[in-house]
């Protein structure tokens, strides 16, 4: 199998999220790097499904709750960046304070 880099990466975000589901639903408290992976997994994903951006913008605030991360990952992350292929081409999808 041939994966571009940019294949390679979103295969790589989609297993670190994976794994992070896995140890948030035996319970486990997020740490950053899970927590960066669910939102952007889920950021991705949601581009994918045809959302547009706006819709993106305020769904990508409610996968994650301050509950869901150990203590001061929700501070740590003050926005999510990602790159995103809709439908009608790339878009960069910024979600501000995404744990509330």
């Amino acid at each position: 199998m041939h994966l571009t880099p940019r294949e390679q990466e979103k295969l790589l975000i989609f297993v670190a999220a994976e794994l992070a589901r896995k140890r948030q639903a035996r319970g486990l408290k997020l740490n950053y790097p899970e927590a960066v992976a669910i939102l952007t997994a889920e950021i991705l994903e949601a581009a994918r499904d045809g959302r547009t951006v706006a819709e993106i913008m305020s769904y990508g605030a409610t996968i994650l709750r301050r509950e869901d991360v150990m203590d001061g990952v929700a501070e740590m992350i003050h926005e999510v960046q990602v790159e995103a292929t809709f439908p009608d081409g790339t878009k960069l999808v910024t979600v501000h304070d995404p744990i509330r």
